[in-house]
């Protein structure tokens, strides 16, 4: 399949080069100043133009900007006559619905929505961790779900068919699962300083490895641990009060990850009732 990608950062570039490698051809791509020197290192003799030019070669055109641009920047193609019957237009957005292709549907094209539910740092990052990863796509048809089921095992990952409506979901999953899990690391890198460790993030690495892998193995209420789950509300508060001198800006945090760990405790069948009014009886001190 002939490939255009209008917007090729880190993860435009990561799937060129994964669809390339699994035989497509790809035509063009477009994007800021960054892209050419990305292309010319991952992509080479692919030509660098404006968005139509990339939309109007290709039969498939992957759209790789931010989320609040998709919209925008496909009704800027279409108005333009980049999109034609017959041809495919995917994104890679996990939060957007199919409507912010709307205006390449009307054109004739058909709407797709490919998203790696992957971290992505870098394109050499992108290009080692996208394989082996779930890979949400939507589609508007059946024949829209098997091409895009079939993009995503081209990307070597393993396709799941997401309801539209379910996308933000979906795309808030995935921020508590990763970026709320890099926010807790940079609070805690925080607190380890002050409580005087040199390196924090060497120190808690080992922890949050191990953590990761419990949950691996029991899954997230089997792995829980700390004064929640034990209903230990005397360290809670200590935690409390040591975070009110130190660092006060971290308490409603605190309160607020308490409460949902002990949901998770108490759904897990771990927690016993006295032990939950305890921590409860401390937090609401705190709120």
């Amino acid at each position: 399949m002939e490939v255009g990608v209008v917007g090729a950062g880190r993860v435009g570039t990561a799937v060129a080069v994964l669809l390339q490698r699994a035989g497509h051809e790809i035509v063009a791509v477009s994007g800021r100043e960054a892209t050419r020197s990305r292309a010319a290192s991952y992509l080479p003799g692919v030509p660098v133009v404006d968005a139509v030019e990339v939309a109007s070669g290709a039969e498939l055109v992957v759209i790789g900007v931010p989320d609040d641009l998709i919209s925008g920047t496909v009704g800027g193609i279409a108005s333009t006559g980049g999109f034609r019957t017959g041809q495919w237009v995917a994104y890679l957005s996990g939060a957007s619905r199919l409507e912010v292709l709307d205006a390449a549907r009307r054109a004739g094209a058909a709407r797709l929505a490919i998203h790696p539910l992957q971290t992505v740092p870098d394109v050499d990052g992108a290009l080692e961790r996208i394989p082996g990863s779930t890979i949400a796509v939507t589609a508007d048809d059946d024949a829209g779900f098997e091409l895009a089921e079939e993009l995503a095992r081209d990307l070597q990952g393993e396709p799941f068919r997401l309801a539209d409506e379910l996308r933000p979901l979906y795309h808030a999953a995935a921020v508590f699962a990763s970026n709320h899990m890099v926010t807790d690391a940079a609070i805690a890198e925080r607190l380890f300083e002050a409580a005087g460790l040199a390196d924090p993030v060497r120190a808690m690495l080992p922890l949050q490895r191990a953590t990761l892998e419990n949950i691996a193995r029991l899954g997230p209420g089997g792995a829980l641990t700390g004064p929640a789950v034990r209903g230990d509300a005397g360290t809670i508060s200590m935690n409390l009060k040591a975070l009110a001198q130190v660092a006060p800006a971290a308490v409603p945090v605190y309160v607020a990850m308490a409460m949902a760990a002990l949901d998770v405790a108490t759904d897990s069948g771990r927690l016993p009732e006295d032990g939950r009014a305890a921590v409860l009886e401390v937090l609401e001190r705190w709120r």
